[in-house]
């Protein structure tokens, strides 16, 4: 699969998680960082979106602990939520 096919799957997958909520975190963060991403940063979004929606909004809002496998630039980025943007 070449990249640009890759990031549109990645794409509608971090919009539709299953709550607003998440879909706000998890797609924001997408919308506002992929364009930037390196071929490891995309493998690293990309396990992160087979983690439960609950622990990925935890970790970002600093809830619970983050695994060292997600520990790193880009989680830090995702915990600083300025990228979530709520329609009126």
């Amino acid at each position: 699969m070449d990249s640009t096919d890759r990031l549109k799957r990645l794409r509608f997958r971090a919009w539709h998680r299953g709550t607003r909520e998440a879909d706000y975190m998890i797609g924001g963060f997408f919308d506002r960082y992929h364009a930037s991403w390196s071929a490891g940063e995309i493998d690293w979004f990309e396990e992160l979106l087979e983690e439960d929606d609950v622990d990925v909004m935890a970790w970002a809002l600093g809830t619970l602990d983050v695994p060292e496998r997600y520990r790193g630039a880009q989680m830090t980025a995702m915990q600083q939520l300025d990228y979530v943007e709520i329609p009126r």
